[in-house]
C-alpha cells in the first residue's frame, strides 16, 4: 500500500510542475499569432518546435487526467 501513495505523490509532483492547460492554450495562441507575422523562416521553424513541445506536455497532461477519471470508483472518488 505504502508504494501506491508514493506513486500518486509522483503524479502529484509531475503535474505540479508543469503549466496549467489553460496557459498552455494561451502561448500556443500566441506563438500562432506570431508565426503569422513572422518573415524569418528560421524563427518560424523555432516557434513551431516550441508549439509542438508544447503540445506534447498538453497531451501528457489530458492524458493523466483521462487516467484517473477512468480509476474514480462508482461513488467517484480517486481509488
Amino acid at each position: 500500500m505504502p508504494a501506491r501513495a508514493k506513486d500518486k505523490d509522483a503524479v502529484v509532483d509531475a503535474s505540479e510542475s508543469k503549466k496549467p492547460l489553460n496557459e498552455v492554450f494561451a502561448e500556443l495562441d500566441e506563438i500562432i499569432e506570431k508565426m503569422e507575422s513572422e518573415d524569418s523562416l528560421e524563427k518560424t521553424f523555432d516557434m513551431y518546435k516550441k508549439g509542438v513541445s508544447l503540445l506534447k506536455d498538453a497531451n501528457e497532461s489530458i492524458d493523466k487526467i483521462e487516467k484517473q477519471v477512468k480509476v474514480l470508483d462508482d461513488d467517484g472518488i480517486l481509488s
